[in-house]
């Protein structure tokens, strides 16, 4: 075990590299994370997952957004690759759980293929119209001027972006040391325009209809404090998956790192096989 939450693999996929973190045995969980973070979102979670998980790195995030130029890295083209990276390490019916981006692609990736997932986990997720939120718009506006700009001179909003994202201080701190490192190795201002140019609210909009009728066992699990993805959307998408809203009170957006101990517990009752009577923690609220 490492500081990461799991061990780095590596592979190629149709001739491009494609990294995750795994730890565990067992069950298989499949992590997305959203941006501006990585695999690393989830260092917390894994160790306290009772199955085997495995955090997808997206193309363009974390060590890899250096593979992010000249590809498609909008969510249904993620959703996609996932999609065929089954395929390449042979994983079969995980429990699918994504948190703010990576919610949509696996929102995007559930609709097409319902049949390869166990279960869904969805936290503080992107859905429908609630994204992209007002700070990224403006990057994405703005991304001509802001990719020439010094690689340091996107910090204090990165770093401003984190904090109003975390309910836990110490976790926000360690969250910017995390996170940052990537941007800053691979060239921060253009790495941060890459991805926010490949974000359309359309790809969550299309499958949106197609949720009700997922048949999927579902958690959501949301911070009912977050300021970027708004406790509503989290009603309507528990609504729509035939679940009651989990929420974390006081909770804000980075909940893998703020409450992993919340969000593990959700993904282990889609490991756990369901007993006579009520489904565990249905609708129950969480804290911390």
């Amino acid at each position: 075990m490492n500081g990461l939450g799991g061990h780095l693999h590596e592979d190629l996929m149709d001739g491009e590299p494609i990294r995750w973190l795994e730890h565990g045995e067992g069950s298989p969980v499949v992590l997305l994370h959203g941006i501006p973070t990585s695999p690393r979102l989830w260092r917390h979670v894994m160790p306290l997952v009772s199955g085997r998980s495995l955090a997808l790195e997206m193309a363009g995030y974390g060590s890899s957004i250096p593979d992010g130029e000249g590809r498609d890295l909008g969510l249904t083209a993620q959703a996609d690759r996932l999609l065929r990276w089954l395929d390449t390490v042979g994983v079969e019916a995980p429990v699918l759980v994504g948190h703010d981006l990576g919610g949509g692609v696996a929102q995007i990736a559930a609709t097409r293929a319902p049949g390869r997932f166990s279960g869904l986990v969805l936290t503080n997720a992107v859905c429908y119209d609630s994204w992209p939120i007002p700070s990224v718009k403006a990057m994405r506006q703005a991304a001509p001027v802001l990719r020439y700009l010094p690689e340091l001179a996107l910090y204090p909003s990165f770093v401003q972006l984190i904090h109003r994202g975390h309910d836990d201080r110490a976790r926000a701190l360690e969250s910017i040391g995390v996170h940052w490192q990537h941007y800053v190795a691979h060239g921060a201002a253009r790495s941060l325009m890459r991805q926010v140019s490949a974000l359309h609210v359309e790809d969550t909009i299309a499958v949106a209809d197609q949720l009700p009728s997922l048949g999927l066992p579902a958690r959501v699990v949301w911070g009912d404090a977050d300021q970027f993805q708004k406790v509503e959307y989290g009603r309507r998408l528990a609504a729509d998956l035939g679940t009651s809203l989990q929420p974390i009170p006081g909770g804000k957006h980075f909940t893998p790192e703020d409450h992993p101990e919340v969000i593990a517990a959700a993904v282990n009752e889609l490991l756990t096989p369901p007993s006579t009577g009520t489904a565990p923690g249905r609708g129950e609220t969480y804290g911390r």
